[in-house]
C-alpha cells in the first residue's frame, strides 16, 4: 500500500510512504517507510517519441535540458526552444523543441530506447552510437585538491531524498573553490547526472569552470554525458570502469574515483589537479 506525494506543481514528488512488515527477533510488525518514487518519463522530439527513461519525475525540466545536451541531441542550450511539460498515465512527457535538422538526423538514428533505471545505452543499436566521439577537452588551471575534499564533505547535507529514502544517486556542480551550487537527485545514476547538467545549463554557468561529483560509480556513458558538455574534471565516489578511464584520457578529462574524505585516485590527466590550496 503507497500513498503518493505531490510536488508543487500537482506531479508526483520525489517519495512516496509505504506499508512494509518487518520481522525482528521473531516478532512481525507494521511499519511505515518511505521509498523513492520511480516513474517512466517521456522524451518527445519535435512530436517523435525518442525515449522513455525510468526516473524519479523531479526537477523534469532540467532533465529535459541535461539529458537532450548530455546525449549530443544538440550542441547549446540556446538550440532548445522549448520544453513542454505533461502528465500521462504513471508518469510524464518532455515535449522538446528543437531545430528541424536535429530532429531529422535524431530520426534516422531510431534509437527510440526504453531505459531501466540507471540505463544509459538501453536501445543503441550499434558500436558507432554507443561510442561516440567525444569533444576535445582544453587545458585549464587546475582544481586544488582542497576544493574537491570540500565538495565531498558538503554533498551529504544536500541530499535530501537519499537522506529520507537511502535509494537514490546525486549529482553536484561545484565551484572551482569546492561551493556546491547545484544538487539533483534520481533513483537512476545518469538521470542525477542529466538533471545537474541541465540545471547548469539552464543558469548559464559555463561547465568549464567547475566540476562534477557523482554518488555512484563512473562507467563510461557518465564520462560520454560530463565530456560532452565541456565537463573536464568528474569525480565519482566509487569505482571506474576501463572504458571510462580509457574515454577520459582520450578526450582530456580528469577522472577522479574512490572519492572519500580526504582521499580520491586520480586515474587521467592527473594535472588538472593540484595538491596546493
Amino acid at each position: 500500500m503507497r500513498a503518493a506525494a505531490h510536488s508543487a506543481a500537482g506531479g508526483r514528488g520525489p517519495t512516496e510512504l509505504a506499508t512494509a512488515l518487518r520481522l525482528e527477533d521473531r516478532h512481525a510488525t507494521t511499519v511505515p517507510e518511505t521509498v523513492a518514487v520511480e516513474a517512466p518519463v517521456a522524451f518527445v522530439y519535435n512530436g517523435i517519441e525518442h525515449a522513455v527513461m525510468m526516473a524519479t519525475p523531479t526537477d523534469v525540466e532540467d532533465f529535459a535540458v541535461g539529458f537532450t545536451l548530455a546525449e549530443g541531441i544538440v550542441g547549446d542550450a540556446d538550440e532548445i526552444a522549448s520544453v513542454a511539460v505533461s502528465e500521462v498515465a504513471q508518469g510524464v512527457r518532455l515535449d522538446v523543441a528543437i531545430p528541424d535538422a536535429d530532429a531529422r538526423r535524431l530520426q534516422r538514428q531510431r534509437r527510440n530506447l526504453a531505459g531501466r533505471t540507471g540505463c544509459g545505452l538501453c536501445g543503441v543499436v550499434g558500436i558507432d552510437q554507443a561510442l561516440r566521439a567525444l569533444p576535445a577537452l582544453p587545458p585549464g588551471s587546475p582544481v586544488a585538491a582542497a576544493a574537491i575534499v570540500a565538495a565531498l564533505a558538503a554533498l551529504p547535507e544536500s541530499q535530501v531524498v537519499n537522506r529520507r529514502t537511502g535509494s537514490v544517486h546525486a549529482a553536484a556542480f561545484a565551484e572551482r573553490d569546492g561551493t556546491i551550487v547545484a544538487v539533483r537527485e534520481d533513483v537512476g545514476r545518469h538521470n542525477a547526472l542529466d538533471k545537474v547538467i541541465g540545471a547548469v545549463a539552464r543558469s548559464g554557468r559555463d561547465p568549464a569552470q567547475g566540476f562534477v561529483v557523482i554518488t555512484s560509480r563512473c562507467s563510461m556513458e557518465m564520462v560520454q554525458k560530463a565530456a560532452t558538455v565541456g565537463v573536464s574534471l568528474l569525480v565519482a565516489i566509487s569505482a571506474p570502469t576501463s572504458l571510462a578511464i580509457d574515454l577520459a584520457e582520450g578526450c582530456g578529462l580528469c577522472l577522479v574515483a574512490f572519492a572519500r574524505g580526504e582521499s580520491f585516485n586520480v586515474y587521467s590527466h592527473p594535472e588538472r589537479v593540484t595538491a596546493k590550496a
